[in-house]
């Protein structure tokens, strides 16, 4: 099969595009047979080592793919050839990555995917729709009545819990360009203030002047120190982006308001935790909430140049995908 892997962890040089023997599933693994994949930024992270995690070389990339089973092993008799199915969870602690014609995945990391949903919106959202959620129930503790702070509402994780907040009762309030507000407010924003504004804690504060009980800043800026103040009692400030921020943290007014200050990462997430996940973004994949804004589809064989452009910089929100040549 090809594929485009590394044969050691360093710069995007090191990507290669070539044939590897395929894969051949275990007793509770399915064969898939992929369709498309996505190019996250972690993909770059642990591409070159920014993120240690167990990588078996020749190492094949990627996190998310959207396929069909070729064959499931006999601990995986849910699943059945033809099955159009999902994972965003390859590729990290030791399994092989979907930037392939077929990869192995574990039963429990596999997910249907619902009638009527293309895979390439699908193969989009999966996974910072996921990241959305778990930054918001499992991490944040959201609950319904609530008032969450999204900043950057307009991006991909951003929007993903802006959707996902506004289903569950919360008031969301948000932060995006002042280009993206009518967006922002159709995927379920009680207020968007413009990002760019000045005195914008005054105006979050205004809007919200009971506090906020989750913060969730998507963009990776991380002010801490605004954060903090605009919390309410037992306010939670979820951290999911930001590789390289070290931010100054106000513990005062943090444990005088009894908060609580808690950083995440998708890799570290169970497979319980991951499928609980996927069920809620079934839900919304279903009834249409969550799309991609953008796509940019390029050939498995450019995974590099994928790469290359989301360590530049290059691609301000657009979604990458790679599709395999074959039929």
């Amino acid at each position: 099969m090809y594929a485009a892997y590394i044969e050691e962890r360093g710069p995007v040089e090191g990507i290669r595009y070539g044939c590897l023997p395929e894969p051949r599933p275990g007793p509770s693994d399915v064969l898939v047979r992929t369709v498309v994949t996505a190019v996250n930024p972690v993909d770059t992270f642990v591409r070159s080592g920014v993120y240690r995690t167990p990588l078996p070389f020749p190492f094949v990339l990627g996190r998310d793919l959207v396929g069909t089973v070729v064959e499931a092993g006999p601990g995986a008799a849910e699943f059945r050839p033809g099955d159009r199915v999902w994972c965003n969870s390859l590729g990290h602690a030791g399994r092989q990555g979907a930037a392939a014609e077929s990869a192995v995945v574990p039963a429990d990391r596999l997910y249907r995917l619902p009638d009527g949903v293309r895979p390439e919106d699908a193969v989009a959202v999966v996974h910072p729709g996921a990241t959305a959620y778990l930054a918001l129930f499992t991490h944040g503790g959201l609950r319904p009545g609530e008032t969450v702070l999204v900043r950057g509402a307009a991006g991909n994780v951003g929007s993903a819990v802006t959707v996902f907040a506004a289903q569950a009762g919360a008031t969301v309030v948000a932060t995006a360009s002042a280009r993206d507000t009518g967006r922002v407010r159709e995927l379920g924003a009680a207020e968007v203030l413009d990002h760019h504004a000045p005195e914008l804690t005054e105006r979050i504060r205004r809007v919200a002047p009971g506090g906020v009980d989750v913060c969730v800043d998507t963009s990776g800026r991380n002010d801490l120190a605004a954060d903090v103040e605009l919390l309410a009692p037992r306010g939670r400030i979820v951290l999911l982006a930001g590789v390289a921020a070290r931010p100054e943290l106000p513990v005062g007014p943090l444990y005088m308001k009894d908060g609580s200050l808690r950083g995440f990462v998708i890799s570290r997430a169970t497979s319980s935790e991951l499928a609980e996940a996927a069920q809620a973004l079934n839900r919304q994949l279903a009834a249409g909430r969550l799309r991609p804004r953008q796509v940019e589809e390029l050939p498995l064989s450019e995974a590099a140049e994928a790469h290359r452009w989301l360590e530049e910089g290059r691609l301000h929100g657009k979604r990458v995908l790679l599709r395999p040549s074959g039929p």
